[in-house]
């Protein structure tokens, strides 16, 4: 009787061995955009912003396009936050920046137009960590290309850590 005990509880043991293992070959690593970073991130997009004396909103968003941090600077219409959450999960979403999709656009790939929750105006950027994108970046309230280079200079104090 014991020995058939042990033989059970080995098989059992076995089993779940190899349900772990199964598991895990499911599971991949992946890393994530914390909120310390799009502070960082958002501190030096409205540092930029500030020296132009332009008022914004600024998004960042997660791989998944859901916001970890908005923020509406001091003048900047409402009508710009939902722009710059826009921005920032179309670009999460395509893993590129908006800008692609406005000059895509302007050039006469008009369906695009189509697609579903696509802010095709520069100033949304991917935020890409060891070659994954872990968030993006949107802004919007002065001109497109203005909001473009804000992004940029938010994106560029995430890539200098």
């Amino acid at each position: 009787m014991r020995v058939f005990v042990k033989a059970i509880l080995a098989w059992v043991l076995a089993l779940a061995a190899l349900g772990c293992f199964s598991a895990s070959a499911q599971v991949v690593d992946r890393k994530a955009l914390s909120l310390e970073a799009a502070k960082k991130i958002a501190a030096a997009a409205e540092a930029e912003a500030a020296r132009n004396k332009w008022n914004v909103v600024i998004a960042i968003v997660d791989d998944g396009g859901h916001p970890l941090l908005l923020q509406r600077m001091d003048g900047a219409q409402f009508g710009s936050i939902g722009v710059a959450l826009g921005k920032a999960t179309t670009s999460s979403a395509f893993k590129r920046p908006t800008k692609m999709f406005e000059d895509a656009i302007a050039g006469g790939r008009n369906a695009l137009l189509s697609l579903d929750q696509v802010v095709g105006l520069e100033g949304g950027l991917p935020i890409v960590f060891n070659g994954q994108v872990v968030g993006a970046i949107g802004v919007s309230g002065v001109t497109s290309q203005q909001d473009g280079q804000i992004a940029k200079a938010g994106l560029d104090a995430f890539l200098a850590q």
